[in-house]
């Protein structure tokens, strides 16, 4: 089922709906806390785990794909790892294309698979909430553009996990606007002085194949769609309407031919995500283009040295 991110969730402040589900929240964070794990190592293997405590469209699939191509050029090989999600099929699809990836019903399997191939470092997209396994490195991903929301945890909040999580994890990553990173930089360090920041800024890699010049649709089916939304603008693309779709959404024939539709009447073109590119028929990607992005590391020499 395929759900829109409430409103609520990225206030400054809670609101009154939040502080009604917060109980609830307290009873899903108790629960987990409760839950007995298992203590897994895996010393054949390198395993670094990207992750977020807000709920997408922090950037962690970018970062993994980062992160393996820089060891991948340094003839190091790397495994991506994705637990298999029936509904996250477009970035299976993305993983796949870009790294070496390998996807199981459990984290456990794939990297057991990892080990088998002789890889010598696993990347996992996703997984900070899973304490069965005992990971090398541990990378948070926050967009500066929500940083944590209301504050809250789910159902009350965008938050998996609460804020004071950040004193287990070694690295954190930020992309968004550069005031914003400095304030939220000071944030993170007064919970956990000891772990690394970096900061990350999106590209976008096939600028060419578009026409700035003309007027666009965007339409996306992303944790937040107003991050995308921010970076068409950045890079000058005239967008006169943007349909939103709950994240991962798997669209129908009627969906995109309305929005076909729409662009044909008012003399627009249409632009979308790479994700929700690949979840779109392939009968029905005609005269639709998508952005591809590279990440852009700060002090990437120095982060990457904390990976080896």
């Amino acid at each position: 089922m395929n759900i829109k991110k409430p409103k609520f969730w990225d206030k400054k402040k809670p609101n009154f709906i939040a502080y009604l589900l917060s109980p609830i929240s307290k009873l899903l964070q108790i629960s987990k806390s409760l839950k007995k794990d298992k203590n897994l190592n895996f010393p054949e293997i390198k395993v670094v785990c990207v992750g977020n405590i807000y709920i997408g469209g922090t950037g962690k699939t970018p970062l993994s794909i980062k992160i393996s191509q820089l060891l991948s050029e340094r003839n190091l090989k790397t495994a991506v790892i994705k637990k298999f999600y029936i509904d996250q099929k477009d970035e299976q699809i993305i993983l796949s294309k870009k790294t070496n990836l390998i996807s199981k019903k459990t984290r456990e399997e794939a990297l057991t698979s990892a080990i088998k191939q002789n890889f010598k470092f696993a990347i996992l997209d996703d997984g900070l909430q899973d304490k069965s396994i005992n990971y090398d490195l541990k990378i948070c991903c926050f967009s500066s553009n929500n940083w944590i929301g209301n504050g809250l945890t789910i159902p009350a909040g965008p938050l998996r996990e609460g804020i004071i999580s950040i004193k287990n994890f070694d690295i954190i990553f930020l992309n968004g606007p550069d005031l914003q990173n400095k304030i939220i930089k000071k944030r993170i360090l007064e919970i956990n002085s000891e772990i690394k920041i970096f900061l990350a800024k999106y590209k976008l890699k096939n600028l060419n194949n578009f026409d700035t010049s003309k007027n666009y649709i965007a339409f996306s089916g992303i944790g937040n769609p107003e991050n995308f939304d921010y970076f068409l603008k950045e890079n000058n693309f005239k967008i006169v309407k943007h349909f939103s779709f709950p994240d991962h959404y798997k669209y129908n024939k009627y969906e995109i031919n309305n929005l076909k539709k729409f662009a044909n009447d008012n003399n627009l073109k249409i632009v979308t995500t790479e994700k929700d590119y690949f979840r779109i028929n392939e009968k029905l990607r005609e005269n639709i283009e998508y952005i591809e992005i590279d990440l852009e590391i700060e002090e990437e020499d120095k982060f990457l040295s904390l990976i080896l």
